[in-house]
């Protein structure tokens, strides 16, 4: 009778063990499911954020020539433009860690959809100044890559924020062509209706699907513990202690530097497609599309590939070599032909060498600090286009499209040799 009972205590034991295995796997699995699903609602609103923005800037030179305005003060447009996101980005990333991945993603549709609103009501010069007041805060990109960083292991980080290059090359495709049919057919002002409704549901979308906070809990305490969540979220002190982990400096500085020539010479881009190349308004939007399709292509496929296979040491020093090539394909080139194959290892290496030094800088810090290094990564391009019309004008009128090509060639040149002999504290992992 003992060993009877003994046997049903053991295989009532070995049932609840089952169940307990059986409940503990659809946990997991039900864990994978919800953690997938976020990240595609992530992927979802950084691509309507796209493509409203890229839409109202097929649209913009045309409402500020309405009102008046001359090709200076547009450029001090896009200045106020560039400066508000400069200074916006790590505000935003420290606002992230803060309240949370969802407070920060309805931050940036919310701003979106100010933006929108002020821009459809821009009757006058100073209305559409302030309306690019919103900016400081319209970070959707940022704010997807800091749900993917929260939601992914660190060896599966690179590949999943490559594929951000999608949203990224749907939104040029699908913005500059639905802004161009919108306001040919309907007037200049329907493209804006169209981005105020659509930031009024991606804010919507924020709010519903977005998890309050993306970290996952065994993170919590070192949240709560973190300096991060001390002072304010504008405290220059708490952004810039980041800067101090090894190797973070480094990295930031090739990010910056490889990248800036480059930088320079697509801010000038319309005045060189006219100038140089030759193009009409609609030929330059085909290459702007051919631009879009590379950039899905190559970051949105190419780029994760070859993470689960190289090092991130190794991908970063190919970027950075692919870069200085450019260079020199750029100071040759003379037709429009030519800057379509240029195109395609320019595209490589800018994607590589942005997704690459992300993750580098989101492992190298600790795990309640990687919105404010986000926001920190995000304000680089707004940095180029700030400074950029002056230095690429000065480089334009006096030297000509070459040299941007020379620049970028003797720049990550002098990069890849650093790389080289360097050695600088990267967590090389691989899939």
């Amino acid at each position: 009778m003992s060993a009877m009972n003994a046997k049903a205590s053991s295989g009532g034991a070995e049932e609840a063990s089952g169940m307990r295995t059986e409940t503990l796997g659809e946990s997991r699995y039900s864990g994978e499911v919800k953690r997938g699903q976020v990240i595609f609602i992530a992927y979802l609103i950084a691509t309507l954020e796209l493509t409203f923005l890229f839409m109202q800037m097929g649209v913009m030179p045309y409402l500020a020539k309405s009102l008046g305005l001359d090709s200076v003060w547009f450029g001090y447009l896009q200045t106020t433009f560039g400066v508000l996101q400069l200074v916006g980005g790590p505000i935003f990333g420290r606002f992230a860690d803060q309240f949370g991945t969802r407070a920060a993603l309805t931050l940036s549709c919310v701003s979106g959809s100010t933006f929108f609103l002020l821009m459809s009501i821009s009757t006058s010069i100073p209305l559409l100044f302030l309306s690019r007041l919103p900016a400081v805060f319209m970070h959707g990109l940022p704010g997807a890559q800091k749900v993917i960083t929260d939601l992914t292991a660190a060896s599966q980080r690179a590949d999943a924020l490559g594929k951000l290059g999608l949203c990224f090359g749907i939104g040029i495709i699908i913005g500059s062509a639905l802004g161009g049919v919108l306001s040919t057919k309907f007037g200049i002002f329907v493209p804006i209706y169209v981005g105020l409704v659509g930031n009024l549901i991606n804010t919507m979308i924020a709010m519903v699907w977005i998890p309050l906070q993306a970290k996952p809990k065994s993170d919590h305490h070192v949240m709560e513990n973190s300096t991060s969540q001390s002072g304010s979220v504008f405290s220059i002190r708490e952004i810039l202690r980041l800067m101090k982990f090894p190797g973070v400096m480094e990295i930031f500085m090739v990010k910056v530097f490889a990248g800036l020539p480059i930088g320079l010479f697509l801010v000038m881009f319309s005045i060189i497609s006219m100038d140089f190349f030759g193009l009409e308004a609609v030929e330059s939007g085909y290459l702007m599309s051919y631009f879009g399709v590379l950039q899905m292509v190559i970051q949105g496929l190419v780029v994760g590939k070859l993470t689960n296979h190289c090092t991130e040491r190794t991908l970063l020093r190919l970027s950075i070599f692919v870069f200085a090539s450019v260079g020199l394909g750029m100071a040759l080139m003379r037709t429009v032909w030519h800057y379509c194959i240029v195109a395609v290892p320019l595209v490589f290496a800018f994607s590589t060498l942005g997704t690459i030094t992300d993750s580098i800088l989101t492992k190298a810090i600790p795990s309640s600090d990687t919105g404010t290094m986000l926001g920190i990564c995000a304000s680089v391009q707004p940095l180029t286009r700030t400074v950029g019309p002056t230095i690429g004008g000065v480089l334009y009128r006096h030297f000509g499209v070459s040299s941007f090509g020379y620049l970028q060639l003797i720049v990550n040149i002098g990069l890849f040799v650093y790389l080289l002999k360097s050695k600088i504290p990267l967590r090389e992992m691989k899939s």
